[in-house]
C-alpha cells in the first residue's frame, strides 16, 4: 500500500495551497482518508478527514479556511488551505484506515496507513 502526498511549498501568510494524496488502497471508496500535521517539536495533530460517504471532518483550528475532498476515481483526496498563517506550517501527511468509527478519526493511532509528508511553510 502506498500513499503519496503532494502539493507542499513556501507560501505567504493569507495565501492558498492544495495538496492531493494518491493512495493504492483498494477499494479507496470504503477508506477513510485523512490529513494530519506536525510542526517541529509538536506532536502530530489531525487536520481533516472525509469518511466513506463524503462527510468532511475538520480541527477547529482549520475550520472555515479547509476543505477536504475526495475523487474515488482518481484514488485521491485533497486538502484545499486557504487564509494560510504562520502557525500553519508543518509537514502535512494523508492516511487511510477502512475501520474506523467517527470517534477513532481524530487521533493518529488508529490509522494503517501513511504517506511520506509534503512540507507546507507560511511565511513572509
Amino acid at each position: 500500500v502506498q500513499l503519496q502526498a503532494s502539493g507542499g511549498g513556501l507560501v505567504q501568510p493569507g495565501g492558498s495551497l492544495r495538496l492531493s494524496c494518491e493512495a493504492s488502497v483498494v477499494p479507496f471508496r470504503n477508506y477513510v482518508m485523512s490529513w494530519f500535521r506536525q510542526a517541529p517539536g509538536k506532536d502530530r495533530e489531525f487536520v481533516s478527514a472525509i469518511n466513506r460517504g463524503g462527510s468532511p471532518f475538520y480541527a477547529d483550528s482549520v475550520k472555515g479556511r479547509f476543505a477536504i475532498s475526495r475523487d474515488n476515481a482518481k484514488n485521491t483526496v485533497y486538502l484545499q488551505m486557504n487564509s494560510l498563517k504562520p502557525e500553519d506550517t508543518a509537514v502535512y501527511y494523508c492516511a487511510a484506515d477502512q475501520h474506523l468509527i467517527v470517534s477513532s478519526y481524530f487521533d493518529p493511532v488508529h490509522y494503517d496507513y501513511w504517506g511520506q509528508g509534503t512540507l507546507v511553510t507560511v511565511s513572509s
